[in-house]
């Protein structure tokens, strides 16, 4: 089986020299770009790929090739819109055929889309997440992105889609099934007023309330996949009013709250499993600073809740168990002692606190 964690470095190794900084487009910082009906929408979007499926599918080594496919969809007046484009297999760990019976993939769009009436207006290239393991562990995983919306605007945006393969070489079809599309790094950016950068850099270093409410969210989620130093599932937004950047995650696939049968926390984390948590952080002397992700993440309780407990898509076994997980989520950040406890955790010289994750770069 082959891991997703490559390299992990304790946090003391860095230096200073982290300074090299990559900004990953150069249009201006308020560039609007389309896209709103496509990310605005909770409605699932079925879409129908067809084309030598099987070929893009199974193309999995180090640099996948384009194919083309037809994309097709219907519009809100049921008339049938086919788009042509060109997909191809991203990733790593999820692209592999051990790991995964579908990988995730690139849609690149055709240059004339702007020109269509259609959801996909102003659209260049997508993500598309494909299921893993099995469709549940995509609502799941989809869910845990809309969570991240209600934290702050500074997250990426996703749809859910039902996905019906049509390939051209195969007489035997197979069954629909749940993936979902992620909001495109620069319209995120723009939403937001910023660029997208790629600068090494220590965590300390970035904006810090963005910081800390998203540290304590994937603390919530149970994720430990992630890290600033390496940019491991984490982007970088840079606005005009601040020279401290904002962090942003991504890729939930190996976190608690989703528990997929093939996540495991790294081994030098010393975790038994991906649903125990701990915090990601670095270590603050003053914690009153968590005061202001706590209130947060306090009000948004009930909204929080009621993303999974109103999902008709999820089964009553899995909301009863991811409904006790998020309760002692809340029964340690509502405890001093608790929250004091576990947000302190970096500060333990004895700890794995410090343990830096490199991983594998997923783009």
């Amino acid at each position: 089986m082959a891991f997703k964690f490559s390299i992990l470095i304790v946090l003391g190794f860095f230096i200073s020299s982290f300074s090299e900084k990559k900004e990953t487009y150069s249009a201006p910082i308020y560039k609007s770009i389309s896209g709103k009906d496509l990310f605005d929408s909770d409605e699932i979007l079925s879409l129908v790929l067809k084309g030598n499926i099987r070929t893009l599918l199974n193309d999995r080594g180090e640099t996948p090739s384009y194919h083309p496919v037809t994309l097709s969809y219907k519009n809100k007046d049921s008339s049938e819109l086919n788009i042509s484009v060109q997909m191809k297999v991203r990733g790593h760990f999820r692209k592999l055929k051990e790991n995964c019976k579908y990988p995730p993939l690139q849609i690149s769009f055709p240059k004339d889309i702007d020109g269509l009436s259609s959801v996909f207006k102003g659209q260049k290239k997508l993500k598309l997440v494909m299921p893993c393991a099995g469709e549940d562990y995509i609502i799941r995983e989809w869910l845990v992105y809309k969570i991240y919306n209600l934290v702050t605007p500074n997250s990426f945006k996703v749809r859910l889609v039902r996905i019906d393969l049509d390939d051209a070489k195969s007489k035997k079809q197979a069954a629909p099934f749940y993936g979902f599309l992620i909001e495109d790094e620069k319209q995120m950016a723009a939403r937001n007023k910023a660029i997208a950068v790629e600068e090494k850099l220590r965590p300390e270093q970035t904006k810090q309330d963005d910081f800390l409410t998203m540290a304590v969210f994937q603390y919530m989620v149970g994720n430990t996949d992630w890290s600033v130093q390496y940019l491991q599932n984490i982007k970088l937004l840079k606005t005009e009013s601040s020279t401290q950047l904002i962090t942003v995650p991504y890729d939930f696939d190996h976190s608690g709250i989703v528990n997929a049968p093939y996540a495991h926390p790294a081994e030098e984390l010393l975790m038994k499993s991906v649903q125990e948590r701990r915090y990601r952080g670095y270590c603050m002397t003053d914690l009153k600073a968590f005061e202001k992700p706590i209130a947060l993440f306090n009000r948004l309780k009930n909204d929080i809740y009621h993303l999974f407990t109103d999902c008709s898509l999820l089964d009553a076994k899995y909301i009863k168990s991811i409904t006790k997980y998020l309760d002692e989520f809340y029964a340690t950040i509502n405890d001093p002692k608790s929250w004091q406890k576990d947000f302190a955790y970096p500060c333990d010289k004895n700890g794995t606190g410090n343990v830096v994750i490199k991983g594998l770069k997923e783009d």
